[in-house]
C-alpha cells in the first residue's frame, strides 16, 4: 500500500511533514509540491530578514529562492532536513539579493526630487511637449489685441524695462503696465480657466 504523503501525521514536526512532501513531489505527487511551497514562504522570508533583506525586498527573495528550488528539488536528499536544505538556498538568494542591491546603490543616485523635477535631456517627448507649448503660448499671444502683444513682447518676452518699452513704443507707461495685466489675465484665462 503506497504511502500517502499529502496528509500531515500528528507525531511529524512541521520539518518532517515539509520533508515528507518533498518526497513526494520528487516522485511527482503535484498536490503536496504545491502544499511545501506554500508552507515554505514563511521559512524563506525568515531567512532572509536574518540575513539583512529590507521588507520592501522580501518578495523578490521569495520568489528567486522558489524558482530555485523548483530548479534543484531533485538535489534535495528526504533523509536530511528539508528545512536546512530550504533556509540554506535562502539565505543564498537573500546575500545575491543584498549584493545585487549594494552594487545597484553605489552605481545610482536616489532622489526623488531630483528625479521628478528634471526632465532627461534626452528624453524626445520633454522636447517635444516643450515645443508644443511654446507654439500654444506664441499662438495665443498673435491673437491678442496689438496693444496687449506689444507689452508682452517687450516687457515679458524681450524683458526690457518700462522706461526702455516706452521709449521703444512710444506709449507711456500707465498704457504699457495696463496692456501687460490685461494680456497676462488674457492668457491666464486661456490656459488655466483663472480669470
Amino acid at each position: 500500500m503506497p504511502v500517502d504523503f499529502t496528509e500531515a501525521r500528528d507525531s511529524e514536526s512541521p520539518d518532517q511533514r515539509r520533508a515528507a512532501w518533498m518526497a513526494a513531489a520528487q516522485a511527482g505527487d503535484r498536490r503536496a509540491y504545491e502544499k511545501l511551497l506554500a508552507d515554505s514562504v514563511a521559512l524563506i522570508r525568515a531567512a532572509a530578514r536574518r540575513q539583512g533583506v529590507a521588507p520592501d525586498h522580501l518578495d523578490d527573495v521569495v520568489q528567486e529562492t522558489l524558482i530555485t528550488v523548483h530548479r534543484v528539488r531533485h538535489t534535495y536528499d528526504p533523509a536530511r532536513s528539508y528545512d536546512a536544505w530550504l533556509t540554506a538556498i535562502a539565505s543564498r538568494r537573500a546575500i545575491d539579493a543584498l549584493r545585487s542591491r549594494g552594487r545597484r546603490d553605489s552605481r545610482e543616485v536616489h532622489d526623488e526630487h531630483a528625479f521628478d523635477s528634471h526632465a532627461d535631456e534626452g528624453d524626445a517627448s520633454s522636447a517635444t511637449e516643450s515645443d508644443e507649448r511654446a507654439q500654444r503660448l506664441r499662438d495665443a499671444i498673435a491673437e491678442l489685441p496689438p496693444g496687449q502683444r506689444e507689452a508682452i513682447e517687450q516687457l515679458g518676452l524681450r524683458e526690457r524695462s518700462l522706461s526702455e518699452a516706452a521709449e521703444l513704443t512710444g506709449r507711456n507707461t500707465g498704457a504699457l503696465k495696463v496692456n501687460l495685466h490685461r494680456a497676462l489675465k488674457a492668457l491666464r484665462e486661456r490656459f488655466h480657466g483663472e480669470p
